[in-house]
């Protein structure tokens, strides 16, 4: 009989959506099954273990879920051994509904006990039952485990779980918890770890990213975070998301300003223009103030590109409210908004107040709003044509690119831009280019570089490679105010 270690290890893959903060737990899936004996099934190769991380907040994501789980029955009925697992924000709502609606699942965990996956699906196998672990608070901080990144050349670094906010329209509190900040020294050490490994970019993570500080008593953490992280030698880029309007301070504006690496990138979700449905939306500003933040950070940077979020249709909205929500999409002139169809979410106020509109009124606004971002957003991008812009080559962000001898990459302001690529170039490197033309969602450079500098994140996304994290801290944040941030330097 064959031994364990003759035997080939049984292989994962993990489907992911939602949030960027669902991304991230992703990446600490992949690492936890890794850390297990796992290995990432190959492109296009069937897995042992399917785990879907799942989000409750996008519309219709219960048919979604079920759907997908439909598709895999038959798949692992044809498959002896095949486990499915589910977890993220809607396992943590459904919990058990979701084995009952699905007895083929295997395990269901949720956001809070993200490490317990590998040792539940040891239990189900053993029992040969499903096994259902939904727990009511944070068991250990998400740094304390380990991750398989994605990117070679981008990190993902959570500063924050969980959100002290109550917003009407979101769920996300009940499944993600109150907030909890990690200790400045932990997060600076995880980012060290990524610049370690050759990645030049780390995107600081939050619900409020902004409010960090407020779990241990200190206002100005965030904008001493900023600019600890970005005097980190070797990394290039430092961007945030997402911060929330109420507690957006100007020393916030400050670091963004005077610290080189931080990128001249804001996304400030606003949601609505109208002050009454801000209200409605218990969200904690009104008109004036989200547009006096927007008038601060244009004069310490006249090159920032400001993003939102918007939804159209919340319940009770007039057409007056909307007008007033379109009147701050022309003030704030944004260079990109994610726009939202209000639907009903199970569990949140919203879902229960009076005023829910007809859905023909709501897709009538949600086109007339993104007609006016789309012309605001060309007219924007026009302005950069003969721009010279440093761009960050990505992986996998313009899928006709290759047909065109075309590759993509993001300026420092977040811009998407499809550029003539050189022999040589690689995901991960720098190159420098002219904008010569420009579309409502993207720029495009057909001239020749101007230059290109070759990376370690290059030479790590062409050997296939991508940087991995153990966990930098132990447990749970401690209480109290912690020790000053470091001054780092020399890499140190």
């Amino acid at each position: 009989m064959s031994s364990a270690a003759q035997s080939p290890a049984r292989t994962y893959r993990v489907r992911t959506y939602g949030c960027q903060m669902n991304v991230h737990d992703s990446e600490r899936l992949s690492g936890l099954l890794e850390a297990a004996g796992y290995t990432a099934a190959a492109e296009g190769d069937d897995a042992d273990i399917v785990v879907l991380n799942t989000c409750a907040v996008r519309e219709n994501a219960d048919n979604r879920l079920y759907g997908n789980l439909g598709h895999l029955r038959p798949v692992k009925d044809a498959r002896p051994g095949m486990q499915i697992a589910v977890g993220g924000c809607l396992a943590q709502k459904d919990r058990g509904e979701i084995v009952r609606r699905a007895p083929w699942v295997d395990v269901v965990f949720g956001t809070h006990n993200v490490g317990s996956l590998p040792a539940l699906l040891d239990r189900a196998r053993h029992n040969a039952e499903a096994q259902v672990e939904i727990v009511e608070s944070l068991e250990v901080f998400p740094s304390t485990l380990p991750a398989k990144r994605d990117s070679a050349y981008s990190g993902w670094v959570s500063i924050s779980v969980g959100c002290n906010n109550t917003c009407t329209f979101c769920i996300v509190p009940a499944l993600r918890g109150k907030e909890k900040d990690r200790r400045p020294g932990e997060i600076l050490a995880e980012v060290q770890a990524l610049v370690d490994q050759g990645v030049l970019e780390v995107t600081l993570l939050g619900q409020n990213v902004n409010s960090y500080g407020s779990d241990f008593g200190d206002r100005g953490a965030f904008a001493d975070l900023l600019r600890a992280t970005g005097r980190i030698e070797g990394l290039e880029r430092v961007r945030f998301t997402s911060p929330h309007p109420a507690m957006f301070t100007d020393d916030v504006i400050a670091a963004m300003a005077e610290t080189p690496a931080v990128c001249h990138q804001l996304h400030m979700p606003l949601q609505s223009g109208s002050d009454d449905v801000l209200k409605r939306m218990r969200r904690a500003y009104r008109q004036e103030r989200y547009l006096g933040i927007i008038d601060r950070v244009r004069a310490a940077m006249p090159d920032a590109a400001i993003t939102t979020d918007i939804i159209v249709g919340f319940p009770g909205e007039t057409e007056e409210d909307f007008q007033q929500t379109l009147e701050v999409v022309r003030r704030a002139r944004f260079a990109s908004a994610f726009t939202f169809q209000y639907s009903k979410r199970p569990g949140t106020p919203a879902a229960e107040m009076d005023g829910q509109l007809p859905k023909e009124v709501v897709q009538e606004r949600y086109l007339r709003l993104t007609a006016l971002q789309d012309e605001i957003s060309w007219d924007e991008n026009r302005e950069l044509v003969g721009r010279r812009v440093e761009l960050l080559v990505a992986a996998g962000e313009g899928s006709k690119d290759a047909a065109r001898g075309r590759l993509s990459g993001r300026a420092r302001d977040g811009r998407l831009v499809h550029f003539t690529a050189a022999g040589g170039v690689r995901p991960g490197d720098v190159v420098e280019t002219v904008v010569t033309q420009a579309a409502p969602h993207h720029l495009v450079a057909d001239g020749p570089l101007l230059s290109h500098r070759r990376t370690r994140a290059g030479d790590a996304s062409e050997a296939g490679t991508r940087p991995t994290t153990p966990g930098v801290s132990l447990g749970m944040p401690q209480v109290g105010v912690p020790a000053p941030l470091p001054v780092l330097s020399s890499g140190c």
